[in-house]
C-alpha cells in the first residue's frame, strides 16, 4: 500500500507540474480542416510523456542508492526496491508513449498535412545547436533502455551475472536521457514549476547515477567480515547452508528480523540475505568480533554456487542492516506470524531475541504457523520447535506438513478471530494469496519481499 501511494503521489506531482505549463488545447480539427488542436494535443502529451520517462527514472536511480532513511515511510529496504522495480516499469511505459507521440508526426501529416503544426519551441540559448545530436541520442538510449528493462523484468532469461552488468548500464542511458531532456526541455519551462522540478529530476538522477557509477552505493554501511564457520543443514542439493559470519567492530548492531547485503566474493554483486541471529545470540569469535548466522537456501544460480566456493576464513563485505521485519505490531491485534521453507529465517532470529527472561520492547505473544515440504527431513524444525518452547513472551507453534498434506490456506487463518497482525515471509505464491484474503479481512499484513532483481 506505501509503495502504490508514494507512487501515485509522485505521478501527481508530475502530473499537476506540466498542468501548470500546459495551456488550452481547443477543437483538435477547426471547421477549415486545419487540426491546429491536434498538433497542439501531440505536442503537449510529447512533453507530458518525456517528463514522465525521465521522472520515473530519476526516482528509480535514487532509489537504488539504498538510502536508509527512505525505509520507515516505506515500511522497508525491500519495499524500497520494489518501488524501484515499479518506476522503472513505468519508465518504460512512459518511454514508449513518448516515442510514439514523435512517430505520429508521419501519419498526422497523412490526415491533415502540417498545417497548424506549432513552431519548434525555444530551447536554452546554449544548446540550441544541440537540437538534433539531443535527438538522435534520445532516440537510441529509447531503444536501448526499453530492451535493458525488458530483459531485466524477464529476470529467468539471463543468470545473475549478465543480468547485473546489464543493469549497471542504466545509469549510463540515464545520463544519455538527462541530456536529450536539458536539450529539448522548452525555455518557457524553466521559470514555472515544470521546469524547477524538471531541474530538481535531472540533477537528483544525473547525480545518483554518478555514484553508482563509481561503486558508492552503501558504502558508507559496509563492513569488513570473515566467515567464521560453514555448515550444510540437512542432505541432498537444496539443503540449505548457514554461514556464521565474524563482523568487524564497526557493524552497527542489528535488529531481529532484519537483512544485510553480502559480497562473498568482489567481482560478484550484493545479494541480500536475512540475518537469521538475534543480536548478541552467537557471541563473539576469539578476535571479540560479533558473531551473526545467515541461512542460504541454493535456490538461484548464485547461490547453488555457495557451497563449492564458499570457506571458513575467507574475507567478505556486509552492508547493512536495513528492513523492518520485527514481527510486532498493534496491541490490539493478534500477532500471527506465517513462514514457508527458507521464509523462517527472520522468525529464526526474532524467536532468539525472545529467549530469556527480559523480553524485547513492545513484543506480544504470537502464533507462527511453519509450512515444510517434509517436517521429518526439515533441518531446521528441531531448533525452531526449542526456540519457541523457551520463548518469552510465548509463540505457539503450527506446523504445516505438505508431505502429509497439511497445507494451510488464507481461510484457515480467516477463521481466526478479530483483527490481526499478519507477518509473512516465503514463497511469492503464498503471500499473494495472504494479501487477497487480506484485502477482505481485517488483517493488517507485513510482508518481506527479497524479488530485488
Amino acid at each position: 500500500m506505501r509503495v502504490r501511494v508514494a507512487l501515485i503521489l509522485f505521478l501527481s506531482t508530475l502530473g499537476l507540474a506540466w498542468l501548470a505549463v500546459c495551456g488550452p488545447v481547443g477543437p483538435l480539427v477547426d471547421a477549415s480542416g486545419v487540426a491546429g488542436g491536434a498538433w497542439l494535443l501531440r505536442q503537449q502529451l510529447l512533453y507530458l510523456s518525456g517528463l514522465l520517462a525521465i521522472g520515473l527514472m530519476a526516482l528509480a536511480l535514487v532509489l537504488a542508492l539504498r538510502l536508509p532513511w527512505l525505509e520507515r515511510p516505506l515500511g522497508g529496504m525491500d519495499q524500497v526496491y520494489r518501488l524501484h522495480k515499479w518506476a522503472g516499469v513505468g519508465a518504460a511505459l512512459a518511454a514508449v508513449a513518448h516515442w510514439a507521440a514523435k512517430e505520429s508526426s508521419g501519419w498526422m501529416t497523412v490526415l491533415w498535412s502540417r498545417a497548424g503544426k506549432p513552431v519548434r519551441d525555444a530551447v536554452l540559448p546554449w544548446l540550441t545547436g544541440s537540437r538534433s545530436l539531443a535527438k538522435d541520442v534520445g532516440e537510441w538510449a529509447f531503444y536501448l533502455l526499453l530492451a535493458a528493462i525488458a530483459l531485466t523484468l524477464l529476470t529467468r532469461l539471463l543468470a545473475y551475472r549478465p543480468w547485473r552488468v546489464l543493469h549497471r548500464a542504466m545509469p549510463v542511458l540515464f545520463l544519455a536521457l538527462a541530456f536529450h531532456s536539458l536539450a529539448l526541455t522548452p525555455l518557457a519551462w524553466w521559470g514555472q514549476p515544470a521546469g524547477l522540478l524538471m531541474g530538481a529530476l535531472l540533477a537528483l538522477g544525473s547525480s545518483a547515477a554518478l555514484w553508482s557509477l563509481a561503486g558508492r552505493v552503501g558504502q558508507r554501511r559496509r563492513h569488513a567480515a570473515r566467515i567464521h564457520s560453514l555448515q550444510v543443514l540437512g542432505e541432498g542439493p537444496g539443503a540449505p547452508l548457514e554461514v556464521v559470519c565474524a563482523v568487524a567492530p564497526s557493524w552497527p548492531g542489528h535488529r531481529a528480523g532484519q537483512f544485510a547485503f553480502v559480497r562473498f566474493e568482489r567481482s560478484e554483486g550484493a545479494h541480500p540475505f536475512t540475518i537469521a541471529s538475534a543480536p548478541a545470540s552467537l557471541g563473539r569469535d576469539a578476535q571479540g568480533d560479533e558473531l551473526l548466522r545467515l541461512v542460504i537456501k541454493p535456490l538461484g544460480d548464485y547461490t547453488r554456487t555457495l557451497r563449492g566456493r564458499l570457506r571458513a576464513g575467507q574475507a567478505l563485505d556486509i552492508e547493512g542492516p536495513y528492513g523492518q521485519f520485527d514481527g510486532r505490531g498493534a496491541a490490539a491485534r493478534q500477532q500471527v506470524w506465517v513462514a514457508a521453507g527458507v521464509g523462517i529465517t527472520p522468525f529464526l532470529a526474532l524467536l532468539e531475541a525472545r529467549q530469556g527472561d527480559a523480553a524485547p520492547a513492545g513484543a506480544q505473544p504470537a502464533q507462527l504457523h511453519y509450512c515444510t515440504r517434509n517436517a521429518t527431513a526439515d533441518p531446521l524444525l528441531a531448533r525452531l520447535q526449542a526456540l519457541c518452547a523457551q520463548a518469552h513472551p510465548p509463540v505457539r507453534l503450527t506446523v504445516h506438513d505438505a508431505a502429509r498434506g497439511q497445507r494451510l490456506t488464507p481461510a484457515a487463518l480467516a477463521a481466526t478471530p478479530g483483527a490481526l497482525d499478519l507477518w509473512f515471509c516465503g514463497p511469492q505464491g503464498l503471500g499473494d494469496a495472504l494479501a487477497d484474503q487480506a484485502r477482505r479481512a481485517p488483517w493488517r499484513l507485513h510482508r518481506e519481499s527479497f524479488a530485488m532483481r
